[in-house]
C-alpha cells in the first residue's frame, strides 16, 4: 500500500514538473512548482523527516514561491485567462486524492525498518532539529560556510544588478 502511495505522488510530482516547463502562463508554472514542492515535502514525510518537510513547505513552497510570484508581477508578463475549467478541476481532485491519501497513510502506515547508526530510538531521544544541527555545524561547516559565502554574492549581484536599472 505504501508503494503504491509513492508511486501516486511521484506520478503527480513528475506530472506537475512537467506542467512547469510547459504552461504558457508563468503564474500557472508557478502553481505547478508549489504542487511539486509538497510532493518533495510528502517525501520527506515518508522518510521519516518531518523536519525536513516542515522546511520544504515553510522555505520553498512558502519564500521562494512568493518571491517568483513577486517577480511575476513585477515583470507584468500578463496572464491569459482561461476559458476552460477542466485543468483547475482536475488540479483539486488530484490534489484532493493525494491529501486523503497521505493523511490515511500518516495514521495507519508503519515504519520501515532503519539501519545505520542514527535509528528511530536515537531520533525520539535526541530529535531532528538537533541531529540536523549537530551534523551541519560540525560534520559539515565548511560546505555549510561556503554556500553562505554564495548566496551572499548572490544578494550582492542582485544589488547591483537592480542598482544598474533604477
Amino acid at each position: 500500500m505504501q508503494v503504491l502511495f509513492f508511486y501516486l505522488v511521484a506520478f503527480v510530482a513528475v506530472a506537475s514538473g512537467l506542467l512547469v516547463v510547459t504552461c504558457k502562463s508563468p503564474v500557472n508554472s508557478a502553481l505547478a512548482l508549489v504542487n511539486t514542492f509538497f510532493c518533495l515535502a510528502i517525501f520527506y514525510v515518508m522518510l521519516h523527516a518531518p523536519f525536513m518537510a516542515a522546511i520544504q513547505i515553510m522555505v520553498y513552497a512558502g519564500a521562494i514561491m512568493v518571491l517568483i510570484l513577486f517577480v511575476i508581477m513585477l515583470l507584468n508578463l500578463g496572464v491569459e485567462t482561461m476559458k476552460k475549467t477542466t485543468h483547475t478541476v482536475w488540479g483539486i481532485v488530484a490534489g484532493s486524492l493525494v491529501m486523503m491519501l497521505t493523511f490515511f497513510f500518516i495514521k495507519r502506515g508503519q515504519p520501515a525498518n532503519i539501519s545505520g547508526p542514527i535509528t528511530n530510538e536515537v531520533v525520539e531521544s535526541v530529535g531532528h532539529t538537533q541531529l540536523i544541527g549537530k551534523h551541519i555545524f560540525v560534520d559539515f561547516l565548511l560546505p555549510f560556510e561556503i554556500t553562505s559565502i554564495l548566496l551572499l554574492v548572490a544578494i550582492v549581484g542582485a544589488v547591483i544588478l537592480a542598482k544598474k536599472e533604477v
